[in-house]
């Protein structure tokens, strides 16, 4: 038995042809719906990038608890009990983020792993000199736009682009233990996350009118931008999306002539999506967590059930990859993994929740029926009270504010930490979160979340699953408070 992994960073699933998109080149991606399972009502759960991946290893909600930063040494790891139980565990990535100061401690969990450099901001090649900038719209960090460019310098072939060599490692791990079993290869792409660098020939399959300054990578922030920026924006994204699309297919091919279909588990999936102008907005992190960003796309062949060219209904998350991939292999599931197993869900389309929650710690909690979205905002100005535990204290993006460690406290565990006590640190809103306010979807027959709803019945509903979910995942006290939630959680628990 084997697995894989194959994951695309920052994937929207509107801009994919199996979820109804028109417009977009990525017929391997139809292809790959024809080979899985495709699901319609999965969502992330902790946003962005690290939270999401913390999921990816423990099956649990990270957000609730504390925002961006590494795996702790009470987390249950799914690649390291993997690897504890005689499976093989390699990851391939360019995700840069791992090996930062904040984010480590993730990719020591597999027996194996390889990195490529040079995507986005990656403090990768060393030059003195100022590099070349043409004229661009792009208002984000300085530093990080000086070094991207600097690393742009390295990558003007297909070849030397990192999707290219993450995906040929990929292959290549795959070929070299094609015939041996119980192994497990996360094959993970950072594209097509921004800024949206891809080669000419994909750009050529979105050919436009377009003289103004050059722009694909948009800041998270309202758009102001004109019309032709914005589709311009959306090309760029669409170009990358194509190269993701053809690398796809080169997996698909080696899952074919390798033979794999019969006894390989195959997840394709994303750790959240990319607002593109939609709402008003770009981005991701600091608007209200729309459905452009949250409801992502998966995919998933178990060649135990064979099912394929099937869409599933049923409400999935990030949460539950962990523990289906143990299921897999014989693993026993800890007990502190929340997330289900969707053997049954695929074979069977068996539920395994009402609803679900998802969020970036500070801002919103966001929860989900499949129906219905609701996101109900901190009560007070400022998010707060908010803290963040932990025994690692490096978090949030970038550098820890040193500030929030000077009135730090050790509290008592909770069920999840093994009997380790924590640090209980200040915390703040890491992405500059916009104004919130409660909001309530009825995304059935307002898919695009174009008109909030007032229904206090479903409201009140909405707020029960909250605290009912919170509850299951150990949140602490102020989470209520800082909701308005906290007489709700009386109710409920006398």
């Amino acid at each position: 038995m084997k697995t894989i992994m194959l994951m695309f960073d920052s994937l929207n699933r509107h801009m994919l042809p199996p979820y109804g998109c028109d417009w977009v080149h990525a017929p391997n991606f139809e292809r790959l719906a024809e080979k899985t399972v495709k699901f319609a009502k999965a969502y992330a759960g902790s946003l962005p990038c690290m939270p999401a991946r913390r999921e990816l290893h423990t099956g649990r909600y990270n957000f609730l608890h504390r925002s961006w930063g590494p795996l702790e040494p009470f987390d249950d790891s799914m690649p390291q009990i993997l690897k504890q139980n005689g499976v093989y565990t390699h990851l391939v990535t360019d995700h840069y983020h791992y090996w930062e100061d904040n984010a480590a401690t993730y990719h020591s969990k597999f027996n194996t792993w390889e990195s490529i450099r040079g995507q986005e901001g990656d403090a990768w090649k060393g030059e003195v000199a100022d590099p070349e900038i043409p004229e661009s719209l792009n208002d984000r960090d300085p530093a990080r736009c000086r070094q991207d460019w600097i690393n742009r310098q390295y990558m003007q072939t297909e070849e030397r682009h990192p999707l290219t060599q993450t995906v040929e490692l990929g292959i290549e791990f795959m070929r070299k233990n094609k015939d041996a079993d119980k192994w497990f290869l996360q094959l993970e792409c950072f594209s097509p996350h921004e800024p949206f660098f891809s080669m000419q020939k994909y750009k050529d399959l979105y050919l436009h009118d377009y003289s103004g300054p050059h722009y694909d990578w948009p800041s998270y922030k309202k758009v102001n931008e004109t019309e032709e920026i914005v589709n311009h924006v959306r090309y760029e994204y669409a170009a990358i999306v194509s190269m993701c699309d053809n690398y796809l297919g080169k997996v698909l091919d080696e899952m074919d002539a390798l033979n794999l279909w019969e006894d390989t588990m195959l997840i394709v999936n994303t750790d959240h999506g990319f607002l593109l102008g939609e709402h008003g907005w770009w981005g991701k992190n600091i608007m209200p967590l729309y459905n452009e960003i949250a409801n992502i796309p998966l995919f998933i062949w178990d060649p135990r059930s064979g099912k394929k060219a099937e869409q599933n209904d049923c409400l999935v998350q990030t949460i539950d990859i962990p523990p289906t991939i143990l299921e897999f292999f014989g693993v026993d599931i800890p007990e502190n993994m929340t997330g289900k197993s969707l053997k049954n869900t695929i074979a069977n389309n068996e539920p395994i929740r009402k609803a679900a929650l998802f969020g970036i710690h500070g801002e919103h909690v966001n929860c989900t029926d499949g129906k219905y979205v609701y996101m109900r905002a901190p009560v007070n100005e400022g998010g707060g009270p908010l803290y963040h535990y932990t025994l690692l204290p490096t978090f949030g993006f970038n550098n820890t504010p040193v500030q929030l460690l000077q009135d730090m406290e050790l509290v008592d565990p909770f069920p999840f930490t093994k009997g380790c006590k924590l640090l209980k640190i200040k915390s703040q809103r890491f992405f500059g979160g916009s104004d919130l306010q409660d909001l309530l979807f009825d995304i059935e027959t307002d898919p695009k979340q174009q008109s909030p709803i007032n229904d206090k019945e479903m409201e009140e509903q909405m707020q029960n699953y909250i605290v009912e979910l919170m509850k299951e995942h150990d949140a602490p006290a102020e989470q209520y408070e800082r909701l308005g939630l906290t007489e709700v959680r009386t109710e409920i628990t006398s």
